[in-house]
């Protein structure tokens, strides 16, 4: 019940965020290398969509392979989890030219990111939530793009959550 919670709420947040001072906190599960994670795959898969189209056209349940940016909130990973937020890649992100020091809470297209936001959680084999930080996990940080492939789940708002256990990160994001 507290992990359901977690993800309601972070799926919530993108709407009340701004532009905030923040460093990006280091990740608080060490130990794992992404080069040996079993959810990191080395080969993008195939017919991945934004998330913004997939908000719009996948069903409740149905297999769906997204590509999108870490991002939506100035801290778009739940500590603890294997679980974050990925942005359409189509929503540009602020610069610190801007005023944002933290160009991955979308905080000059704010307005954008409610139609374009999905939440990721990495699963195991039984589909229960990996207890591990995506970030030391998956090699991953605020701005990656990241495609993922898994089971598509809508709450009664519309808010989309992607449960996957393969994560493909894009190079040189």
């Amino acid at each position: 019940m507290k992990i359901c919670f977690r993800l309601m709420l972070m799926g919530l947040s993108f709407l009340v965020v701004g532009c905030e001072s923040s460093e990006v906190p280091s990740d608080q599960n060490e130990g794992y290398s992404a080069a040996e994670s079993e959810y990191v795959v080395d080969r993008e898969p195939d017919g991945a969509i934004p998330v913004g189209e997939a908000r719009e056209s996948t069903d409740d349940g149905a297999e769906v392979t997204l590509v999108g940016r870490i991002g939506g909130s100035s801290d778009p990973f739940v500590d603890g989890l294997a679980a974050f937020t990925i942005v359409d890649p189509k929503v540009p992100c602020c610069a610190a030219d801007e005023g944002c020091p933290t160009p991955w809470d979308y905080c000059c297209t704010q307005d954008q990111v409610k139609d374009n936001i999905a939440t990721v959680k990495v699963v195991d084999e039984a589909g229960q939530p990996v207890l591990h930080g995506a970030r030391a996990l998956l090699g991953v940080k605020e701005l990656s793009t990241v495609v993922v492939m898994g089971k598509a789940k809508r709450d009664d708002q519309g808010n989309l959550t992607v449960s996957t256990h393969q994560v493909f990160v894009r190079p040189g994001q």
